[in-house]
């Protein structure tokens, strides 16, 4: 019975001390709907994420561009000096081939990663 009772009065206690939650109400009021307030203070882009993460595949499929043109031109490097040696001259030939076909595939992955984005928003934003 004394069990019970203390059950009641931990439960009731807990019941009576809880605060409601306002989770329907925005703490950054009806103008900023995406509460980018908070962002705006601490210095954070309010720019849409489909435009950031478009822009961060636009620097990363840079840079791998200049890398796969780096590697053309190590393999271009190697065999004008290579002084008619077979061997170093294979060797530059398959820098040259790698570094093309790298740059291929870069191309085509820029090309594609192109295409979602501005299908994804053209299909969100109407546009």
């Amino acid at each position: 019975m004394i069990k019970k009772f203390l059950v009641f009065a931990v439960l009731a206690s807990v019941l009576l001390l809880a605060t409601p939650v306002l989770a329907q109400t925005n703490p950054c009021g009806a103008n900023d709907p995406l509460c980018l307030q908070p962002a705006q203070q601490i210095g954070l882009g309010t720019s849409d994420i489909r435009v950031t993460i478009a822009r961060i595949i636009k620097v990363a499929m840079g840079l791998l561009g200049i890398v796969a043109v780096v590697i053309v031109l190590i393999g271009g490097f190697t065999w004008m000096t290579a002084g008619g040696d077979e061997t170093k001259t294979g060797n530059a030939k398959k820098w040259i081939f790698g570094g093309v076909i790298g740059l291929a595939i870069i191309l085509s992955a820029y090309a594609l990663t192109s295409f979602v984005i501005n299908s994804l928003m053209s299909a969100t934003t109407g546009v």
